[in-house]
């Protein structure tokens, strides 16, 4: 008995990555895939004899967690896993709340995606490590999602403040400079001392965490 799959993801090319992934299990049987929750949705209406949905969470016309309630209010019996790039706090709580069974990162390998499937279609539910220890922080405190003691630690001069509000408007070093009126390489600066101090790697984690800790 093979496992029917679905897709939902805006991305082509990701679509095709997961069949490549789901195609070296027997046991795994691709179905069709849709680029947004809406067209899911009208596929599902054509054919719901389908097992597990691999959901997207971040889709135009209609989000993977709208899709998720939706799904599961018409058709309980489907399973479904998100499939994202973002393991934030927001987004799992949410899924969760929608009805999601599973929460896994798109770069996961083929062996880790067909268990994650079959555990899920066993009562499981597949969720990479990193996602199971913010889940687990979620229960215990869903009021308040950050601890206190980080909000504290992390000092961020005024000047740097400024930078980052700039940044989380998607502006250019060389805007932000402008804005400001400071060199490019003092806008670098800043953004560097910026990172060390939140402890993260790229604008988008800087911009979710310091409005996490309300620092914008």
């Amino acid at each position: 008995m093979s496992i029917k799959v679905a897709i939902a993801d805006d991305n082509s090319f990701l679509i095709k990555t997961v069949r490549e992934k789901l195609s070296y299990f027997e046991d795994l049987a691709y179905k069709y895939s849709a680029i947004n929750g809406s067209e899911l949705l009208s596929k599902l209406e054509d054919n719901h004899n389908i097992d597990l949905i691999l959901m997207d969470i971040e889709m135009p016309v209609l989000n993977g967690i709208e899709t998720t309630q939706m799904v599961k209010q018409k058709y309980p019996h489907i399973k479904i896993i998100m499939l994202t790039v973002f393991d934030n706090d927001e987004n799992i709580f949410n899924a969760i709340k929608a009805g999601a069974d599973g929460y896994l990162l798109k770069e996961i390998n083929a062996k880790d995606l067909h268990d994650g499937i079959v555990d899920t279609l066993n009562g499981g539910a597949a969720m990479n490590p990193s996602i199971a220890l913010k889940t687990l922080k979620l229960l215990r405190n869903p009021i308040d999602i950050e601890n206190p003691v980080e909000q504290e630690d992390i000092k961020l001069t005024n000047r740097e403040v400024e930078v980052l509000e700039q940044l989380s408007k998607g502006l250019s070093y060389h805007r932000i400079a402008d804005n400001l009126i400071l060199s490019t390489g003092t806008v670098r600066k800043h953004i560097e001392n910026i990172y060390r101090k939140l402890q993260v790697h790229n604008k988008l984690e800087a911009v979710q965490k310091a409005k996490r800790n309300k620092l914008i």
